[in-house]
């Protein structure tokens, strides 16, 4: 339930910031909160409608996408366009960018490019509103209101006067994701020791990090709800996220690019967010492949004016629900991804013709507590390096029988080169990557 201050900080806070920033997230977040309450059907021509204004636009006012002939069916006038990736966003974005905007009046938004390619795109203050609208609608769907207490991560430590001033009336303590010692980590969740009513907010992995930290000072933590975003939420993370602090994790599955996807809420499923997005799960040559099957997800952003995202090749790979198998019971309308697998840089290809997710690596090494921490790299096919920080319990015999159970879960005949290290790095985002395929980087890399 809202409280006062919840009602207050939706009337006055968002009306000041719309007028002080010539923002319009007020506005946004009453759209986005509508949509949460319409029916299959009504969901349906919102798609159509939105999708079908979009190709308009975008081949109207776009170079990249004027030789598009057009159609009346939106779905297959779709079809037409050619799948696009960040190479083509970033080399040519202003054939991109719509001609009824000028560039140097958007904004510019950029990925960590930890993928091996770092992406540009811009967009002007209405698609920023809304992309916080629906984040803090999303964040409404699992009960969280603003001025709740909230505990959240993230990666800017250097709270300005603003910020702080944000923290205070919205009742957050603001967590370092990558950068605070054990130390300092535990004193920030001491502030919330035996107290009641806050969610949890952040990045995964620093979600994870926290729960290690609770778990070995033994901290008595309740949240009500945990909320996961920004890199994988492993079956592992989640597990001792839940049992640590007596609550249950959700994630939401969106692009630094702007693109927000899917949230989870009472289902093991993603909404898709398809008043905002629609989503196509193809092969490797760009054909579409059956619900249930494991492809490459295409994005075309809905809302995306300024710079039109038709056919956007996330780099993830993701399998949507087959409609028979939906739940006779969900509390949205939207229809379901069943699970993002990773991207495309976090998979292991084998001489064999093989493909090794990253959950391959983690259900079997979570098995091996004597590994404190461990990265799988491929710098050729026929073999993979994993690195590994062992704890003080490591035995040589580890290494045996993790490559074992390795040979006998795969099935592969991939060469393994162990090595030990004292520290592996984060990526480019600050986030641990378990995989490295250097492989995948050097083809994307070259791709023009």
């Amino acid at each position: 339930m809202k409280g006062f201050k919840s009602l207050f900080l939706n009337k006055v806070l968002f009306s000041f910031g719309d007028l002080l920033l010539g923002s319009e997230v007020t506005q946004q977040l009453k759209i986005q909160r509508s949509y949460s309450k319409l029916s299959e059907q009504e969901l349906e021509k919102v798609h159509h409608d939105k999708l079908l204004n979009l190709l308009k636009h975008a081949t109207a006012t776009c170079k990249a996408y004027s030789h598009v002939e057009q159609d009346e069916n939106p779905f297959e006038w779709l079809q037409k366009f050619p799948i696009i990736g960040k190479t083509d966003v970033v080399d040519k974005a202003d054939d991109y960018i719509s001609k009824q905007f000028y560039k140097n009046s958007l904004i510019k938004y950029e990925s960590s490019g930890s993928s091996g390619i770092r992406s540009v795109v811009y967009i002007d203050k209405k698609e920023q509103s809304t992309f916080r609208a629906i984040l803090i609608n999303w964040w409404e769907w699992n009960n969280y209101y603003l001025g709740k207490p909230l505990v959240q991560t993230g990666c800017t430590p250097d709270r300005g006067i603003l910020k702080k001033i944000k923290d205070y009336m919205l009742s957050t303590i603001y967590v370092d994701a990558f950068g605070l010692t054990e130390i300092e980590i535990l004193e920030k969740l001491k502030l919330v020791e035996g107290k009641k009513g806050y969610h949890l907010f952040g990045f995964a992995s620093s979600l994870y990090v926290m729960a290690q930290v609770a778990q070995k000072h033994g901290l008595k933590i309740k949240f009500d709800k945990v909320m996961s975003q920004g890199d994988k939420l492993f079956d592992h993370y989640k597990k001792l996220i839940e049992d640590v602090f007596d609550t249950t994790v959700v994630e939401d599955y969106g692009l630094n690019e702007g693109i927000m996807v899917g949230q989870k809420k009472d289902l093991p499923y993603f909404y898709i967010y398809t008043p905002t997005v629609h989503i196509e799960i193809v092969d490797e040559k760009g054909n579409p492949v059956p619900d249930g099957e494991m492809g490459r997800a295409i994005a075309t952003k809905l809302d995306g004016y300024a710079m039109p995202l038709v056919r956007y090749d996330t780099g993830d790979l993701a399998v949507k629900l087959p409609r028979d198998l939906y739940p006779e019971k969900r509390d949205l309308a939207f229809p379901l991804l069943e699970r993002v697998v990773g991207r495309n840089t976090d998979l292991i290809k084998t001489p064999d013709g093989k493909t090794l997710i990253v959950h391959t690596f983690t259900g079997i090494f979570e098995f091996y507590p004597e590994i404190k921490q461990f990265q799988v790299v491929q710098n050729e096919l026929e073999s993979i390096t994993i690195r590994y920080i062992p704890t003080k319990d490591f035995t040589p015999a580890i290494l045996e029988a993790l490559e074992v159970k390795f040979r006998d879960r795969t099935k592969s005949s991939i060469s393994i080169i162990w090595e030990e290290v004292e520290k592996i790095e984060a990526s480019k985002s600050g986030k641990p990557q378990l995989i490295v395929n250097n492989l995948v980087k050097k083809s994307l890399t070259n791709v023009k």
